[in-house]
């Protein structure tokens, strides 16, 4: 991620910086940043001969821009005030207020400042990373030139601002090159300085002569008062020439200072004396003018940094030391950014102090937090009493890279090894680890002991560390980045993000392998010794009796039965219902469901009421909370598939000193999750060693609202810090009252709990004691969520338990298990099946952020606000987003007393109110896809009248608030002008979309009659997920009186109509994603997130997957198809530029548009969306419908598509990179108004998704996912899709009515056309509208201008589509024989090699071939490379191309294969056992759908998911094998990773077991294993391993075969459900039946 923080620098008034101008002049679109010339001879190198042009990023890849201004934030400082700050503007004032972790120092008893998200957002990235190593600790000059080199061939993973030249960011750390500043000491007339105890500090210093002089001045003063020697200052030797016009407007003056550290003998001390002494520099700079623009990249008598705001192929040239032979170093590591945030920025670049990251910490802002409230009880004997002057440990405004470097380097200056600290800070899952749990017991100890004082940095992450001794690299428990390392003879050690980034000798090489899942390499320098990973860890675990210390001190919370019977009367529990918020609905939909199936109700159609500040109903608190979800930067992790990584444990009690390990701090309770029965939270209150304290959550009113609920929280705080000085470890915050009083409402769980935790993280307190919660106000998955995030750490929803409890004993419960119309269960497993439910939604919840433990999501604050106040997020929700403000503290108490007092009515009500939060109801809450909005457009399409459309948008403009939008209405200063002179209805529809709605979720009917109305109109239809007939792509000319036999079960057809979708999307999930399909593609749309359940995967249920269905999307009928929550092949923003990259190479002529949801931070990942070269940018809204999601995702996830488009707009426009993308915008458009409305928040495009299935006949009867819709839209039954009442000419007409909708717009507001408001945030006001909560919801964040793109809208949307540039495929096309081939369907035999920044090989030539001909060519490609191929290797293979590859691949080899055959094998003359080693990287064959794989090698993680029908034999692979597999055969001859047939629904596995340690790896969830007692399976596993030998020479698989009596026994087989009666899984079958599964060989 980001790099390090900053020492932020401001610009002066009359000082040269601040003359400056931001902006470059205008570039051309087509310019592309690595396209320039380079004279790098490692980049000529890297190059190859066949393709001069092979290192030039395609147009677009790695774009950025200039100024992101930064929205300023209240915070909360410690006394000691800075001066003259101001906000920034360019990286200079980014982060003003701390400085690299640094704070002001503050005395004893001073508040600890809490992390704003906002400042968090702002900064986001991804990268290749890699080091060298010498294993005899000789340090050359060669391992620095190899590591620019390797810099150099991992370009493509980078990014480059506007100008196209400046870099995200470029670094190396090295040792100290002492014979270099020897001879630069030696030219200066003073004696030598390495050997003397003499460091060096890398540093960026102010261009400006006065600041630089007064910051020089000042640090002597610091080093004097540590009693550091200055021996000199040495201007860097730089060559400024080859700096990007962005980045040489920032950057700052580069000097090395040499200081002696006399007093200190021992290496580790003079690092902590430099340590000391540079976090006082960084306290100091706080306050000077100087020292926002001072940086110190290094300050180490071991390693240095050189790095900058640089492209890779140019920091070799700008730094001129690291063209100086002197330069030598035993190791380097080496880093390349993609920064999604664009500013340039320096001191961003890595490598960092400590680390090299590529990756993100999803629990960022936790983690700080957690990190503050260390910091009371952090003390060391090593610091000797200094601890204050390294205080504030972290720095919101910093990046995540920078903030765990920042942790890792406190531990490691305090006594840690760099190894210890890492597996402290990112633990493996350690659970569940059969590995671990027989050989390492102790490495399980280790993480268990520190699991309960250290949070994890929970995300995606490759880290590459060094402290000058010890270098090495480790990976995060998702095993989310590639990692690869390979040893050489000549003892050197290489790891890199990808192979092939060095030309090396493969005579040498000794050993490859790649980093799997947590694990860990490490290089001793001084020793020459390599540990791998179990190595690393158990000598680490081995240095404490952490076993001991845990026996002794740690306990397991004793099990509790849940109560046997109900504890209230029916209407005791009524009322208690009725005063804590309960509706109906949430009674019978969600409880009673949750307790009777044991999951969360799933629901369909989105969620399309108002916002709850906007409602005119009263709202439970949580319901002003979104939950944050993972896109692009990060990725989702699938609970229901990869649950094994994650943990819902919980440690209970005091956290001690972290910095000193001892028996003290394993003194903690164990929950297994967050869950409390009333049983279990007595056992709690009597605990002896908590010392408990129960707190009472309520207000009183009895003198008036105003005022009672802050003086209530006043007095709710004060007695929680008195509690915990008194040494109470467990503050029980409860609404639970056997006496409820109507003057004293119970205040807002969540509010409460908010308050408490930030109250004791201030005052320093909050690890003294753990917040529990004992409430009524908590029955859904979401409220969980909220109260763990916000501090809590376990909850007893003490009211949901009674519900439950009440439901099971009612008569009807009874009535409906004695006829078998629900499952029978007894009173307490209702309740138990209710605590599963929410284990599983807080599962879910977590995943959709990429987070993988409870642990590091409580008090994470993954949330955003939507309608809340300063006053209340400041008093609770410290640092989360809350841009639109909203209820006052007053406001809120009053919402929750008009709740309360329904417990207290006279009219006492016989059953809970029906709040129609759900379901539309009359007198209900109001739902914008109402019965009467359907039925008056059904009579304006149908009926065609004018008069009828006018109907239903007075209906529209009439209804009460429902989005935000509805808070603001158009102005103009200009005159009206006729509508004569507006574009015509036929130019605007071109601008419109229909939603990704997938076949299979809607029937065939419905499908078609949208896409043929969009072909009709000019605009786009959307295939949404699954696959496409091809009979769609004709254009019908047999057309009789609406019918055509080609489509005989559509009516209102014309000749020339065409059911073809112009943009064809790409899911995770990639059914039906063939070459042929891209190759037809329009547009490539690639679904991120969905705004109905943003940061989910999709699901298809058994029942609506017919006959049809599964054909197209290569499954089995009448078996659920769920898609992964992330894509397996991106998981961070440089693997979508990958993913961009293969379906521009696929498909050159098609627009690849990125489909996002709206969410705070969105603009920072639309930056990286068009600098990774996509077309189109889609921000949809949290309202877009869904045909099956669970209720509480539907309705707590996402956020407005106002909010995400204004945000999109501004960040494009300030970072340069509007004209590049068009962007699109979908979410409950209704009308012409919404268009206007969203053209002025700057959208290109506009998608209607719901409205389009209402026009076409859907009656909004919300039973989508019940495969049961009334009329056909929504159902794959044959007899109600008879019923579709739709035709095309509807849907035209609905659009041809909002097209003229608009035009009337226009022309009232003086405009001709749609190109002249785009963006225009001017014509836009606030409504005058009285709300009924609060008139404090603030507009200003989407009424703010941030100016107009330099080209008008028509002319961005019609830029031609991006290029990948020069590529590889494209020489293989030129050569007229395999033109020929292609065209003539010939056979052709071709040779070429192949390197590392080749990436999608093969994906071109597949897509041309597909193009012409379809599945059905007839010709052979037999292409040979040799060398290491890059990303995507085979992509996207079609029937008739035999690919073979001497040497080795990254990652997604063969990704979306159709046909074909890939063959991939090692040299001939390695050193190592090929069987071995890793010869293809992670996710291959992911969403294969044909074709032959063999490979003579280990793959790596999730190989073949989704694989529907390839064949494929490999000799061992990672983790995640076959997960989500619905057809084909893989073969697995050596060992295997866990998780082994996880989601795996059809096809089959063979997978060789020497060593009886299979069994535990398999997720037997769905699959069983068996071994081969088939014929036709021996036969088909037989054949397909000579198949093998044959074409790769496998010694591996000569053996098995040379030796068949003997291996066929230790071979199992793993079958689904859908292939238990097939001949290859059943015994019963003979010999001589057919095989059904295998391919011909």
């Amino acid at each position: 991620m980001a790099s390090g923080c900053i020492l932020t620098p401001r610009l002066v008034a009359g000082s040269p910086a601040s003359s400056r101008s931001c902006l470059s002049p205008a570039l051309p679109p087509s310019s592309s940043c690595a396209a320039l010339p380079s004279a790098s001879p490692a980049a000529n190198v890297a190059s190859g001969l066949h393709l001069k042009d092979r290192l030039k990023i395609p147009a677009f890849d790695g774009l950025h821009g200039a100024c992101k201004l930064r929205k300023s934030h209240r915070t909360h400082e410690s006394p000691v005030r800075r001066k003259n700050v101001g906000h920034c503007q360019t990286w200079k004032q980014a982060c003003a207020s701390l400085v690299n972790g640094a704070g002001i120092a503050a005395p004893a008893g001073r508040t600890y400042e809490i992390a704003s998200m906002e400042d968090i957002l702002a900064e986001r990235d991804a990268c290749g990373v890699g080091f060298i190593a010498n294993l005899k600790n000789k340090a050359s000059f060669e391992v620095v030139q190899d590591a620019l080199t390797a810099l150099s061939c991992m370009e493509h993973r980078g990014g480059c601002g506007a100008d196209n030249d400046s870099g995200d960011g470029a670094g190396v750390m090295t040792r100290i090159p002492w014979e270099l500043f020897d001879h630069w000491f030696k030219e200066q007339g003073k004696p030598p300085v390495s050997g003397a105890k003499v460091a060096v500090g890398m540093v960026f210093l102010p261009q400006d002569e006065q600041l630089q002089s007064e910051a020089l001045a000042a640090m002597e003063n610091i080093f004097a008062g540590e009693k550091l020697e200055i021996l000199g200052w040495r201007q860097v030797p730089c060559n400024e020439a080859v700096v990007g016009y962005y980045a040489k407007k920032t950057m700052p003056s580069i000097q090395q200072v040499f200081v002696k550290v006399a007093a200190e003998e021992s290496v580790d001390d003079i690092e902590r004396e430099l340590y000391i002494t540079r976090k006082l520099l960084e306290k100091l700079a706080l306050n000077e003018p100087w020292g926002e623009e001072t940086y110190f990249c290094s300050l180490s008598s071991q390693t240095i940094v050189y790095k900058g705001m640089l492209r890779s192929e140019v920091l070799g040239e700008f730094y001129l030391d690291l063209q100086n032979e002197l330069y030598k170093s035993p190791f380097a590591i080496y880093h390349r950014r993609f920064s999604t945030n664009t500013n340039p920025r320096w001191p961003l670049a890595q490598p960092m102090r400590f680390l090299g990251h590529n990756g993100e910490i999803n629990t960022l802002q936790g983690n700080l937090n957690w990190m503050r409230s260390r910091e009371a009880t952090m003390y060391s004997p090593v610091w000797h009493g200094r601890e204050e002057d390294i205080r504030p440990i972290g720095n919101a405004k910093a990046s995540d890279s920078a903030n765990l470097d920042i942790t890792a380097e406190l531990l490691i200056r305090s006594g840690r090894s760099p190894e210890e600290s890492l597996m402290i800070l990112v633990p493996e899952a350690y659970k569940n680890h059969p590995t671990l749990d027989m050989k390492y017991p102790e490495v399980k100890d280790f993480y268990d002991y520190y699991k309960g004082q250290m949070e994890a940095w929970d995300g995606p992450a490759l880290l590459l560390f060094s402290d000058g001794t010890t270098v090495g690299a480790c990976l995060d428990r998702n095993g989310l980045r590639p990692a690869r390392y390979w040893r050489t003879e000549d003892d050197m050690l290489y790891v890199a993000s990808e192979v092939g980034v060095l030309h090396s000798n493969e005579e040498k090489v000794i050993m490859k392998g790649r980093l799997g899942p947590g694990m860990m390499i490490s290089v001793n320098l001084e020793t020459g010794e390599v540990f791998e990973n179990t190595e690393v860890k158990k000598r680490v675990a081995s240095a404490k009796p952490y076993r001991q210390w845990l026996d002794e001190g740690s306990r397991t919370l004793p099990k509790a039965n849940f109560l046997s019977s109900t504890q209230l009367d029916s209407e005791s529990l009524l009322r208690r219902q009725q005063a804590f918020g309960y509706s109906f609905e949430d009674v019978q939909m969600v409880i009673e469901n949750m307790a009777s199936q044991g999951k969360e109700p799933t629901f369909c159609m989105g969620d399309d009421i108002p916002l709850a500040v906007l409602s005119q109903r009263g709202h439970m608190l949580y319901d002003y909370f979104k939950q944050r979800f993972a896109q692009v930067t990060n990725p989702a992790i699938d609970p229901l598939r990869e649950g094994l990584v994650m943990s819902l444990e919980v440690n209970l009690g005091k956290r001690e000193n972290l910095l000193v390990p001892g028996p003290e701090n394993a003194a903690q309770m164990i929950l297994s999750n967050p869950f409390l029965s009333e049983s279990e939270l007595e056992l709690l209150e009597g605990d002896p060693i908590f010392q408990s304290s129960t707190l009472p959550v309520f207000f009183d009113i009895s003198n008036g609202i105003e005022g009672s609920l802050q003086r209530a929280l006043d007095n709710l705080c004060e007695a929680a810090d008195e509690a915990v000085r008194a040494g109470s470890q467990l503050l029980i915050l409860s609404d639970r009252s056997d006496d409820m009083q109507a003057s004293r409402p119970a205040i807002p769980i969540l509010l409460a709990v908010g308050a408490v935790h930030h109250h004791l993280i201030q005052n320093g307190l909050r690890l003294s004691a753990s917040i529990v919660v004992e409430t009524a106000q908590c029955f859904s998955t979401h409220h969980f969520a909220c109260l763990i995030g916000y501090g809590a750490s376990a909850v007893c929803p003490y009211l949901a338990l009674e519900s439950c409890r009440q439901w099971r004993s009612s008569s009807k419960t009874v009535n409906l298990m004695k006829n078998g119309k629900i499952p029978s269960t007894t009173v307490e497993q209702t309740q138990s099946n209710f605590r599963k439910a929410v284990k599983a939604g807080l599962l879910k919840i977590l995943s959709k952020m990429g987070i993988s433990l409870l642990s590091s999501y409580c008090g994470a604050q993954i949330f955003e606000i939507y309608g809340l106040g300063a006053d209340v997020v400041d008093t609770a929700f410290r640092g989360s987003v809350s841009r639109i403000g909203g209820l006052t503290l007053d406001e809120l108490a009053r919402e929750s007393v008009s709740f309360w007092s329904k417990g207290f009515s006279e009219e006492q009500a016989k059953k809970l109110e029906n709040f129609g939060f759900i379901q539309f109801r009359p007198g209900g809450e109001y739902h914008g896809n109402n019965p009467e909005m359907s039925k008056l457009l059904h009579k304006a399409v149908r009926e065609k009248m004018e008069s009828a459309y006018a109907v239903y948008q007075e209906h529209l403009s009439s209804r009460p608030v429902n989005v935000l939008r509805d808070l603001l209405e158009l102005k103009s200063e200009r005159a009206p002008i006729s509508t004569a002179k507006v574009e015509p209805a036929t130019s605007i529809v071109e601008r419109f979309c229909t939603g990704g709605m997938s076949l299979g979720a809607i029937s065939r009917e419905t499908h078609e009659a949208i896409a043929i109305a969009m072909n009709r109109i000019g605009g786009k239809s959307n295939s949404g997920e699954g696959g496409e007939d091809p009979v769609r792509w004709r254009h019908l000319d047999d057309v009789r009186d609406g019918y055509s036999p080609t489509l005989p079960h559509l009516k209102g057809l014309q000749n020339g109509d065409t059911a073809t979708s112009a943009i064809k999307q790409v899911a995770s999930g990639r059914f039906g994603v063939t070459p042929t399909f891209l190759a037809n593609a329009e547009q490539l749309e690639i679904k991120i997130a969905q705004g109905a359940k943003p940061g989910e995967g999709g699901q298809l249920p058994g029942k609506k997957v017919s006959g049809y269905i599964a054909v197209l999307r290569n499954s089995k009928a009448g078996v659920p198809l769920i898609s992964p929550p992330p894509h397996h092949d991106i998981y961070s923003i440089e693997d979508l530029a990958q993913l961009i990259y293969d379906l521009h190479q696929v498909n050159p002529n098609a627009k690849v548009s990125v489909k996002l949801v709206a969410e705070a931070g969105i603009g920072t990942v639309a930056s990286g969306v068009a600098k990774a070269n996509a077309d189109v940018i889609q921000i949809s809204g949290h309202d877009g419908g869904t045909g099956a999601s669970p209720i509480s995702s539907i309705k707590h996830a996402g956020g407005p598509w106002e909010m995400g488009l204004t945000e999109t707009q501004q960040t494009l426009l300030n970072n340069g990179l509007r004209e590049r993308v068009t962007l699109r915008v979908d979410g409950g458009f209704k009308s012409g108004v919404d268009v206007v409305l969203a053209a002025a928040m700057g959208a290109d495009e506009f998608g209607f998704g719901s409205i389009a299935m209402i026009a076409t006949g859907c009656v909004m009867a919300r039973i989508c996912h019940t495969n049961n819709c009334p009329v056909g839209v929504a159902s794959q039954r044959e007899e109600l899709r008879a019923r579709f009442p739709g035709i095309p000419g509807d849907l035209v007409n609905y659009f041809l009515y909002v097209a003229e909708e608009v035009r009337g717009i226009l022309g009232k507001l003086g405009y001709e056309k749609m190109d002249d408001i785009i963006g225009r945030v001017d014509l836009l006001k606030l409504r005058d509208t009285q709300l009924t909560k609060t008139q404090h919801v603030d507009m200003s964040f989407i009424l703010a201008n941030a100016g107009l793109p330099k080209m008008s809208s028509t002319k961005i949307r019609q830029q031609p589509v991006h290029s990948n540039g020069p590529v590889l495929d494209d020489v293989i096309l030129s050569d007229p024989e395999i033109a020929e081939a292609i065209k003539e369907e010939k056979t052709v035999a071709k040779k070429s090699k192949i390197f590392n920044v080749d990436r999608s090989v093969c994906g071109r030539i597949a897509g041309a071939i597909a193009k012409q001909h379809g599945e059905g060519f007839a010709g052979r490609l037999d292409l040979t490379f040799e060398g290491s191929a890059g990303q995507s290797f085979g992509c996207f293979l079609t029937p008739g191309m035999n690919v073979r590859l001497v040497g080795e691949a990254n990652d997604y080899v063969g990704k979306g294969m159709a046909g074909g055959e890939i063959v991939i094998v090692p040299h001939s003359d390695v050193k190592f056992a090929p069987e071995d080693a890793t010869i293809v990287g992670n996710t291959c064959l992911y969403g294969a759908t044909g074709g032959q794989f063999f490979a003579r090698g280990k793959a790596g993680e999730r190989f073949a998911v989704r694989n529907s029908s390839a064949e494929a034999v490999v000799e061992g692979c990672g983790d995640h094998s076959c997960e989500y597999m619905t057809g084909g055969c893989v073969v697995s001859l050596g060992k295997v990773g866990r998780n082994v047939g996880a989601g795996m629904t059809g096809g089959l596995a063979y997978f060789l077991d020497e060593d009886n340690t299979f069994t535990s790896k398999v997720n037997k969830e769905i699959v069983k294993m068996q071994r081969v007692i088939s014929p036709a399976g021996q036969q088909l596993l037989r054949r397909l391993i000579q198949a093998h030998v044959d074409k790769t020479g496998s010694s591996r698989g000569q053996l098995v075969l040379e030796n068949w009596e003997k291996y066929l026994p230790m071979f199992w087989q793993l079958v689904p459900p859908s292939e238990e009666d097939t001949p290859e899984a059943s015994a019963e079958f003979q010999d001589n039946v057919p095989n059904l599964v295998a391919q011909s060989v």
